[in-house]
Order: C-alpha cells, then sequence, then structure tokens
C-alpha cells in the first residue's frame, strides 16, 4: 500500500495542488468578484421597514418592464444571500415563456432601494472574477472542455484512492497526530504531512467524492441511461427531474391579494428581516400563487429555498409544490457538502481552511518524496566513484520533480497573484482583457519553472516564496493606488466582503513570509551543522532541511 499511496501521489499531485488552490479560491469567488469589479457600488444601507414600499415600486416596475407574456417575476430584496453566494440590491427580473425541456429568455433591472427608479446599468471592466478560478477548478485551461472533465476526473479518483491507501499504510496516523519532530529533516516532513492530513481527513473524504458526483452522469452514463433510456428525452427527463420542473404555465399579471399581507406572515413564521425574494408565477393546472423566499436555510442544500406559497388571488396559504424526488434530493445534498453553499460565516472558514489544508497535505507529500529520494542519492554519491546510467537516470528524475514542486508549490500563488495584480494594471478598455488577466497567472506560472531551472534549487525556493509573499501584500497597497474600494472605503463602509479580501492578501503575504523564514532558519542550522554549505551543493542539494 505504501509504495501505492506514493506514486499515485506523485503522479497527480502537481494537477491536484492546481485544483485544491483553484477550488479554495473558487468557494469565494463572489468576494474575489466584487474586489475584480471596482466599479460596481458599494451595497446601500436600507431599513427593514421599508420592504413593503420596495415590493410596492418592484411590481409597478415589473409590470412596466416586463413582456406581456412573462413566466414568471421574481422581486430581490436587499439581503446577503447562500446560493449563489452575494450581496443582493434591490432588483426585479422576469422569464418568458420556453419551449419544452427549455429555459425561457430572462431579463432584469437593478433598482434604487430608495427611489424605487432604474438604476443605471454598471459597466464593470471586463474580467472573469472569482468564478473564473471556480471554474478552473474542473474545467482546467486552454483545453477542450471534455479533456479536462476527464482528466480532473481521473486525478480526482487517484485522489481518493491515495486517501485510502495513505490511512491504511500509516497504522499510527491518529497517534502521529500529536507528533511532530521539528528539525529532523526527512522526518519533520512526514510528521507534518500526517498532521495537516488527519485534521482534515473527513474533509477530503467528502470533497473528493463529492466533486465525482458532480460529474456522474458524464463519467457514469449507464445508471441514468437504465433509469430513463439511453435516448434525448430520457437525457431531459433526468436533468428534469434534478431541476424538478415539470410545470406548463399560462402569463403571470399583478397579484390581486395585497403582498404586505403575505409579509406580516412570513415574518411571524420566520423572523423579522428574513424575506430574500418574492416569486410569482401562475402554473396552468393550478392558481397563481405568490412564493416568498427565505434568505436562509436549514438543513444541507444546494439550490432549494424554504419557501412559503400564498394564492394570488385572495392571498390564503397554500401548500408548497411537492415535487421532490430522490435523484434531486440526494444529487443537491452532495453538491451541497461539495460546495458549502449552505454554511454560515464560521462554516465558510471551516471550508476555506481545510481547502487550505489540503493544498498543505499535497505539497507536504510532493516535498516528502524529494527528501526521501535526495537522502539516497546522497548515499549513492558518497560510495560511487562514477555515477551509473540508472541512477543518472534517477538523479535527472529527482531534480525534475524538485524543479516542478518549487514551480508549481511556491510558484502557482505567486501566478495568482499575478492574476490580481493583472485585474488592477491592465486597461479596463483593453480587447481580450479577461484572457490576459489568465494570461498573466499562467506566465508568472511558467516563468517560475524557469526561474527554479536557472537558481539553485534553495535559493530559487526562498526567492519565490519571498516574492510571492510580497506579491500578496501589496496588493491592499495596490488596490488603495487604483481605485476608491480600499480598506478604508470598505472597511468604514462595514463592507467586510471587500474588505477581507485584502485582509487575506495581509494573511497570505504571513504565511509565505513565515514558511520562508523558517525553511531558511533550517537550512542555515543544517548548513553549519554539517559544514557543507558551499555554492556547488547549494546547486545540488534538494529541499531536505
Amino acid at each position: 500500500m505504501a509504495w501505492l499511496h506514493t506514486w499515485v501521489g506523485l503522479v497527480v499531485g502537481w494537477i491536484l495542488f492546481f485544483v485544491f488552490v483553484t477550488g479554495t479560491a473558487g468557494y469565494v469567488d463572489d468576494e474575489i468578484t466584487r474586489w475584480m469589479e471596482p466599479e460596481r457600488p458599494l451595497p446601500m444601507q436600507v431599513l427593514p421597514e421599508q420592504s413593503s414600499q420596495m415590493l410596492n415600486q418592484a411590481l409597478t416596475q415589473l409590470q412596466t418592464n416586463a413582456p406581456a407574456d412573462s413566466k414568471a417575476w421574481t422581486i430581490t430584496l436587499p439581503h446577503q444571500a447562500l446560493n449563489p453566494r452575494a450581496t443582493h440590491g434591490l432588483s426585479i427580473a422576469w422569464e418568458e415563456m420556453s419551449h419544452p425541456g427549455q429555459r425561457g429568455r430572462r431579463g432584469g433591472e437593478e433598482l434604487d432601494p430608495v427611489t424605487g427608479q432604474i438604476q443605471p446599468e454598471t459597466e464593470p471592466r471586463a474580467t472573469a472574477g472569482g468564478t473564473g478560478l471556480y471554474r478552473m477548478h474542473y474545467a482546467l485551461h486552454y483545453m477542450p472542455y471534455p479533456v479536462a472533465i476527464w482528466l480532473v476526473g481521473i486525478c480526482t479518483m487517484l485522489m481518493l484512492l491515495a486517501v485510502m491507501t495513505g490511512v491504511v499504510t500509516h497504522k499510527k496516523i491518529f497517534t502521529d497526530f500529536f507528533t511532530f519532530r521539528p528539525g529532523k529533516g526527512q522526518r519533520s516532513w512526514l510528521d507534518a504531512h500526517n498532521i495537516v492530513s488527519v485534521m482534515s481527513l473527513p474533509f477530503f473524504l467528502m470533497i473528493t467524492y463529492t466533486g465525482l458526483i458532480f460529474f456522474m452522469s458524464f463519467y457514469m452514463p449507464t445508471g441514468r441511461e437504465i433509469m430513463y433510456g439511453a435516448t434525448e428525452e430520457g437525457r431531459q427527463a433526468y436533468f428534469q427531474d434534478i431541476r424538478q420542473q415539470k410545470h406548463d404555465f399560462l402569463p403571470v399579471s399583478m397579484p390581486q391579494a395585497p403582498l404586505s399581507a403575505m409579509m406580516h406572515s412570513a415574518e411571524q413564521t420566520w423572523g423579522k428581516n428574513s424575506i430574500a425574494s418574492v416569486h410569482i408565477t401562475h402554473p396552468a393546472d393550478s392558481q397563481a400563487y405568490v412564493e416568498l423566499r427565505r434568505t436562509s436555510v436549514t438543513g444541507v442544500y444546494w439550490t432549494r429555498d424554504e419557501t412559503l406559497r400564498f394564492n394570488a388571488i385572495d392571498g390564503s396559504a397554500m401548500k408548497p409544490d411537492n415535487t421532490s424526488n430522490i435523484t434531486g434530493d440526494t444529487h443537491r445534498v452532495l453538491l451541497a457538502l461539495h460546495e458549502g453553499a449552505f454554511a454560515e460565516w464560521w462554516l465558510r472558514w471551516l471550508y476555506l481552511i481545510s481547502g487550505l489544508l489540503g493544498c498543505a497535505v499535497i505539497g507536504t507529500g510532493l516535498v516528502l518524496w524529494t527528501v526521501k529520494r535526495r537522502t539516497h542519492h546522497q548515499k549513492r554519491l558518497s560510495k560511487a566513484t562514477a555515477l551509473s546510467v540508472s541512477e543518472r537516470f534517477d538523479a535527472a528524475g529527482l531534480r525534475l520533480v524538485e524543479i516542478l514542486n518549487a514551480g508549481t508549490l511556491a510558484g502557482l500563488p505567486l501566478g495568482l497573484a499575478a492574476y490580481f495584480w493583472a485585474n488592477r494594471l491592465l486597461p479596463v478598455t483593453m480587447a481580450d482583457r479577461a484572457a490576459w488577466e489568465f494570461h498573466a497567472l499562467f506566465l508568472v506560472w511558467g516563468w517560475s519553472f524557469l526561474y527554479a531551472c536557472w537558481r539553485p534549487l534553495k535559493r530559487a525556493w526562498l526567492e519565490l516564496l519571498y516574492l510571492t509573499a510580497a506579491a500578496y501584500g501589496l496588493i491592499p497597497v495596490l488596490n488603495l493606488l487604483t481605485t476608491d474600494r480600499h480598506l478604508g472605503v470598505t472597511v468604514t463602509h462595514g463592507d467586510w466582503g471587500l474588505a477581507g479580501f485584502d485582509l487575506s492578501m495581509l494573511g497570505l503575504a504571513a504565511i509565505f513570509i513565515y514558511i520562508a523564514v523558517k525553511m531558511k532558519r533550517k537550512w542555515h542550522i543544517a548548513s553549519l551543522s554539517k559544514k557543507t554549505a558551499t555554492p556547488a551543493n547549494l546547486h545540488t542539494a534538494g529541499v531536505n532541511g
């Protein structure tokens, strides 16, 4: 099992590190997107007692602007949503009638919560934002979508295998959790690998398995085809069961019952300031209804909201549409676990920290492999007068892995920082601007590999880590110099989503400085004790401190 754990982890380690870094960043995609679109206005503070007034103003705007054959009207009140996670202002939206198996055209407008007038459309700079990072953690970049999905799926399956074999291999893994021996070279790296692995072992099992579930119909279509048939009609029926959308609709119109009474009833059930949106629609086989959706949900769900439904004619309470089925419910729960869409702020931080620990597990595992091989290689060098062909091949392979480790473990975070720098430095009117933000990420990442090839390995590690720390630490300064959405504004306004981004950049800078200082200190102590710190072996020595 040990060899299987070792080689499975090594072969897919660099891709998995990329997936974990971009996936962890993608978990806070809304905050990242807001930071990368500084032209968008800050959320307005709205008093709760204004809700009824805002609803009436929004209904008036829907009557004026929505198409006459709209299938549904939606009014979104100012609130902080969980899924999709975003800060919402007052807005209206509509969906037009659609053909079977398709969704209708959609439209909408942002409204001023005080006057109810349509706000001028904000045109933020072109950027992929946090959504681009989220998409990269499963679709990668610069390759066809199906190829990327299969590649990530294979790597995810192998990661699940690596986690299982790691538990089997380390019989005392939970005992080792309380053991850390600093300054012991290979032993220290193994202790660190064990500690971070055990700390978030349940998270790794959950995140890898549910990641595969995301594309289960892509990887394993047989089950779907047996249940629904291999035809296009069967495929549509499968996705309709997941979405739970099986109604025909009539054009929607202004509710005759007052919305204020419905809101009062909902607040008696949920509490004050708990209504996120109002949805109005008219199924062809029943009465038109008004559905109030709650700002937060109880339970592990991905796209289901807690709702209350009222008759649009007389305002009487109605039973919710019970279209629940095991296919949709199972799918939603597993997706919710993967994305943490239901999480409150404290659980979001736990998800985020677990994602960072996942990066640490992969990173320490990759470094541990080179430390063990470097130790064996140095022992053979001390005994042999000349290296055989196989030994030279092993040495070249070891050097390649060490370069890949430095270029990925230190270079990818540097590339991610370059992604944020490019957002602020590229001209706002530049053609293909969003694409060039990605190009900046990969160009800097590629440069990191070249830098690790050119510089002595230990120096490359330290210099890349210091450069990464500086890149993250200066992002709040860059933000201050280029926009009016800096910490002085966001903290004063109480916008902790935007402020949290800048503060997190400072936190990441501190982490990379800490890692660099610790590595430099260990290498310095090791060189003094062995009396071997010369320019020649700085070039050949691996990360073995």
